[in-house]
């Protein structure tokens, strides 16, 4: 893989925008190069790049590169446009619009204000998950085994990460944890790439299947739950891949922590409750069909399903913040009930 700038999931060089390009990993490590915003759209879409952090400072920069390409003559109703093509690209991740927007402000003032905002988003999202690490930490004791769901590494919030920031930072700091790694279906992220990430860190894992959750819980061989987030409500309702809600329910029964770990950038303030959230539906064929390598070395697609049957793929669920102990912040820890005090 060609070095990365300061080992980030995506970043820009004057209007490039320069993304790890997700789809292929764990077996292919490539960087996906975009040089217009069209096309940095697309690869939010296609999921080249994905994780909440990630997908707004991507969307930021795509929105820097509209201001960019915008005609002189005719430059705010371009970028007026581009905003609407790039908030259209995934429409539950809140990041993404709160990035969009910040850019989009600049954007009218000048480019190169545009350009600036789209970087300072990077740096913040960056830095945000370094601060998650290092808070996070206190919540992990030695010894612990932790369960995650989906990807919400360094991949998926720019640089550090969100859930894995914690896991990772107590790691570093010399504590011994042990994770439990969902493999997260359909399209498989926390096998792929949260595996990924953890063996690059060094961290000890194993995956398994979304289903043998609860009987680890059971057998008491789990001691925290973390997990990232796509939207948080004002009430603290929580938007995060599908298959979140059943691992929360299942650790307030079982009475484990089940903590979720966001910068404040995917709190959304205008969102009362989850059933405000909208819940992306994606196409049939993440579920019909796997994508992995072959004993040639060779990245296919194979269809697991049975041949005519269709298949319903919501791409989030709804977390309740009652099955939710607290939220992971860059500025500490925040109980569920007390998440309106801070995001108000």
């Amino acid at each position: 893989m060609q070095k990365t700038k300061n080992n980030r999931a995506v970043w820009a060089e004057k209007n490039i925008v320069y993304l790890i390009d997700q789809t292929k990993l764990p077996f292919k490590e490539e960087i996906f190069v975009s040089k217009q915003y069209k096309t940095t759209c697309q690869a939010i879409i296609t999921m080249i790049t994905r994780g909440a952090g990630s997908i707004g400072a991507t969307a930021g920069f795509a929105m820097m590169q509209a201001a960019f390409e915008a005609p002189k003559n005719n430059y705010q109703d371009f970028i007026k446009k581009a905003k609407k093509e790039i908030e259209e690209t995934r429409p539950t991740a809140q990041d993404l619009f709160t990035a969009v927007n910040r850019v989009y402000n600049k954007a009218l003032t000048s480019i190169k204000n545009a350009e600036k905002e789209a970087h300072k988003i990077a740096d913040e999202t960056s830095q945000a998950g370094k601060l998650i690490g290092q808070k996070g930490n206190i919540l992990i004791k030695n010894d612990f085994k932790i369960l995650t769901h989906c990807n919400a590494g360094p991949l998926a919030l720019v640089e550090y990460g969100s859930a894995l920031a914690p896991i990772i930072e107590a790691h570093i700091s010399g504590k011994k944890v042990f994770v439990y790694v969902d493999e997260t279906r359909p399209r498989n992220q926390g096998a792929k790439l949260t595996a990924w990430e953890l063996k690059k860190a060094g961290v000890p894992h194993v995956i398994i299947a979304d289903n043998v959750a609860g009987l680890l819980m059971m057998q008491s061989k789990i001691d925290i739950v973390i997990t990232g987030a796509d939207r948080i409500a004002k009430n603290g309702d929580t938007a995060n891949k599908i298959g979140t809600l059943e691992k929360a329910v299942l650790a307030k029964e079982f009475k484990i922590p089940f903590y979720i770990a966001a910068p404040k950038s995917t709190f959304d303030n205008n969102i009362l409750t989850g059933s405000d959230i909208p819940i992306e539906e994606r196409s049939q064929d993440e579920v019909l069909y796997i994508t992995g390598i072959d004993k040639d070395n060779r990245i296919r697609e194979i269809q697991i399903a049975s041949p005519g049957s269709k298949a319903y793929n919501p791409a989030f669920d709804i977390t309740p913040s009652k099955y939710i102990t607290g939220f992971i912040t860059p500025d500490g820890i925040i109980s569920s009930g007390k998440i309106k005090d801070y995001i108000s």
